[in-house]
């Protein structure tokens, strides 16, 4: 699962993230592993149920449901965690239908 990248205000960020990303999805093609997009909306709602969630609380809520310690750091983890949260959750829905 990865996270759909529409805007950044921040080139550096952007063209890092990009890079990343191309990385893994190139990884996954190469591996024919199926790739699932997650706009931060769809992972924001998944673990918050609102659309506008902090920061702080997705990575509460990551701490909460992983019943983690304490929130995983750097913050890119806790991000990566929410994605794969969000991506488990969709699957198991996805099952159920």
């Amino acid at each position: 699962a990865v996270e759909e990248i529409f805007f950044h205000t921040n080139t550096t960020t952007a063209i890092a993230v990009s890079q990343a990303r191309g990385v893994v999805l190139l990884a996954a093609a190469q591996h024919n592993l199926p790739v699932t997009e997650f706009t931060p909306l769809q992972v924001k709602v998944a673990l918050t149920s609102y659309g506008r969630a902090s920061k702080a609380q997705m990575q509460a809520m990551v701490r909460s449901v992983l019943r983690l310690r304490a929130i995983p750091k750097p913050d890119d983890a806790a991000d990566a965690l929410a994605i794969a949260i969000c991506c488990a959750n969709s699957l198991s829905h996805s099952d159920a239908q």
